[in-house]
């Protein structure tokens, strides 16, 4: 695990962006850089933060962790799932098949947590779906649910809408949604397996899947703390029982120091987020990276990011 002072330093040294020349078409989402060239997307996970669907500013290497997070699980299910990696030809940077994105999200959820969890205390329906009554906080659900979401235009919010209404506004076709929701439980259920042989929860997770060759297939990130919440399996059981949220290690952190130290839940002007929380959020997803995977996180802290992509991207011939 890095140390504090070594995150600190890099506080000043983090990616927020980049502006490549020549390797296609430039798309900045809230957190990816993407270029579109010929029947390829080259990603570039930036080191910025975004909750509430509202971009914050940066972390230190959580560009890195979370492209490398996703490399690993996007092994780990393709054969449950095929996906659109073709190479990763640097620790941020991913190459990937070129897909028509389907304007829908499938949130998977597990345990009765965030924004499922504030609606169903208001006592509304969870994009459509009824709950039966007298569940409480973080607790695990009867079974796995699908609260699917529309997918935001830039500087736009992701909506929850039902099923039904996907389907009544033909936003993709009956035989699409179907198949998605089943490839969308079947990865969860093996991310879900692989998680906890290493001591965690996969809580809930959002998969994004594009149109390629007539079919779906997973895009984006996958079971990142970004995408996915994570909870420390061993102490889950005594600390629901006693009240007390679980052991975090997704960006919740974020997320509830926003709320309680900046009664921030994405209206009006966003708050800077203090150094300190900074460092924390990065050794959470570091040590998320080292669980996930089981294996140590490696910093270039030598070179300024930004050249190292350049000089990795040349290397394996996209940038001239």
């Amino acid at each position: 695990m890095l140390s504090r002072d070594l995150i600190k330093k890099q506080l000043n040294n983090a990616l927020e962006k980049t502006d490549f020349k020549g390797i296609g078409s430039r798309y900045q989402g809230k957190v990816r850089d993407n270029y579109t060239k010929g029947n390829r997307r080259i990603l570039i996970s930036t080191d910025r933060i975004s909750a509430f669907d509202v971009v914050l500013g940066t972390i230190p290497f959580k560009g890195q962790v979370l492209n490398q997070i996703s490399e690993y699980w996007f092994d780990k299910t393709k054969d449950v799932a095929e996906n659109h990696i073709v190479d990763v030809p640097d620790p941020n940077v991913t190459v990937a098949k070129l897909c028509k994105p389907y304007s829908v999200e499938m949130v998977v959820r597990c345990y009765l947590t965030g924004s499922a969890w504030r609606d169903y205390e208001k006592g509304n329906a969870v994009s459509g779906i009824r709950l039966k009554s007298g569940l409480k906080k973080n607790e695990k659900l009867p079974q796995l649910i699908i609260t699917p979401s529309t997918k935001a235009e830039q500087g736009t919010h992701d909506l929850p809408i039902s099923e039904e209404e996907i389907l009544k506004r033909n936003i993709i076709s009956k035989n699409i949604y179907e198949l998605m929701e089943k490839l969308s439980f079947k990865v969860f259920e093996k991310g879900s397996r692989i998680a906890a042989k290493n001591g965690l929860l996969l809580v809930d997770t959002k998969y994004e899947f594009g149109e390629y060759e007539g079919k779906p297939i997973l895009i984006d990130e996958l079971h990142t703390p970004d995408s996915s919440r994570f909870w420390i399996r061993k102490s889950y059981n005594s600390r629901f029982n006693q009240g007390l949220d679980p052991e975090m290690l997704d960006k919740e952190y974020v997320r509830q120091w926003l709320i309680k130290e900046r009664n921030f839940i994405g209206q009006g002007k966003a708050p800077k987020i203090i150094d300190e929380v900074k460092i924390e959020t990065a050794l959470r997803y570091i040590r998320t990276y080292e669980q996930i995977t089981g294996k140590r996180f490696k910093a270039d802290a030598k070179m300024p990011i930004l050249k190292r992509i350049e000089n990795n991207l040349k290397k394996r011939g996209y940038l001239k």
